[in-house]
């Protein structure tokens, strides 16, 4: 999986070549393509085609319609805000890699009785940061988390230095791929 996940919300699906394009501008192959709009299940087909190098998540997926259209769409991995048990067994029964959000105990425990040990933690910033990831790491040491929310610049190293981070999501990725190219084009 790639250290760093972000966050992509497609308003139009003429968007998507812009996105994914400086994403890889600025190294980063992988998307998270958000269930927030319409043409959701659209721009993963799209960036799935027409991105084989990269890899194409759905976020925001928050039941099993979604997860299912997600994966029809060719989606390699599904992100949730919270935990779904049926999101998680649709992506068990596929060996797809399912990242529910989970921020307390009993919901880390209730993403191990599914056999999920990478959870998201979102919105970080909100539940804890670091300091909570670190207390949360003590009870669950086989756990790993996705840090969404509240992750930026100024602590992304901080984050990243934590040997229990998997990964990095957020929007903020997307924002300076988008302000690398357009200094390139300029």
């Amino acid at each position: 999986m790639e250290k760093f996940i972000p966050v992509v919300v497609i308003k139009e699906i003429g968007e998507t070549d812009k996105i994914l394009s400086a994403l890889k501008g600025v190294g980063i192959n992988c998307a998270e393509i958000t269930f927030r709009t319409a043409c959701a299940a659209e721009a993963i087909a799209y960036a799935s085609k027409n991105y084989p190098d990269m890899e194409i998540g759905a976020g925001t997926v928050i039941n099993a319609e979604q997860c299912e259209a997600a994966l029809a769409a060719g989606a390699t991995f599904i992100v949730s805000p919270g935990l779904s048990p049926a999101v998680a067994k649709i992506c068990s029964e596929r060996g797809i890699p399912y990242f529910p959000g989970c921020v307390t105990p009993t919901e880390i425990m209730a993403a191990l009785e599914l056999g999920i040990t990478t959870v998201k933690f979102f919105p970080a910033n909100v539940y804890g940061g670091l300091k909570a990831l670190k207390a949360l790491s003590a009870p669950f040491p086989q756990v790993k988390f996705i840090p969404t929310g509240g992750v930026d610049r100024s602590n992304i190293d901080e984050f990243l230095a934590f040997d229990k981070i998997a990964a990095i999501g957020g929007s903020f990725f997307v924002k300076e791929a988008l302000e690398a190219a357009e200094k390139k084009e300029n």
